[in-house]
């Protein structure tokens, strides 16, 4: 069964610059604190990373996957499908960064996370692993953007 989560908050930073931010892989480990590695795989014709593994922590292991990025015609969207996972099955979302009207240098961000682990978990369990998956993509996020912006 796929667990799904949409979360939104409010970053004190440009969506341009939220953007730069979470296409910078190499620096998610300084960051995400589950993330221990992000490599590189693939670059599309503009220089941008497609396939970018990962290595984390999760539920008090370690956990190796490998993610597609698609940016689309939509500068301030990045989205992304799992491609090969030891844990799950799936592991997809996006970012939107959207301005705040009245407020140029304020973003919104809405994440999105859909997974479906390959590992059957009691309730509490998931809903821990999905509170800790949301935290890091917002709030981590947040304190990571807003330090480079000063």
């Amino acid at each position: 069964m796929v667990d799904q989560a949409t979360e939104r908050t409010t970053i004190n930073a440009t969506p341009d610059q939220c953007f730069e931010a979470v296409i910078d892989f190499e620096r998610y480990p300084e960051w995400a604190s589950d993330i221990k590695m992000s490599r590189i795989l693939s670059l599309d014709d503009q220089g941008r990373a497609v396939d970018v593994e990962f290595r984390a922590a999760a539920m008090g292991r370690s956990t190796t996957y490998t993610l597609r990025y698609f940016y689309g015609s939509n500068p301030r969207r990045l989205a992304w499908r799992l491609q090969e996972g030891d844990v799950t099955r799936r592991l997809d979302g996006e970012y939107e960064f959207l301005p705040v009207p009245g407020a140029p240098t304020e973003t919104e961000v809405v994440y999105h996370l859909a997974v479906d682990l390959s590992v059957p978990l009691p309730g509490f369990v998931k809903r821990r692993a999905e509170a800790r998956l949301l935290r890091t993509a917002l709030e981590d996020f947040t304190c990571f953007v807003e330090g480079r912006t000063k």
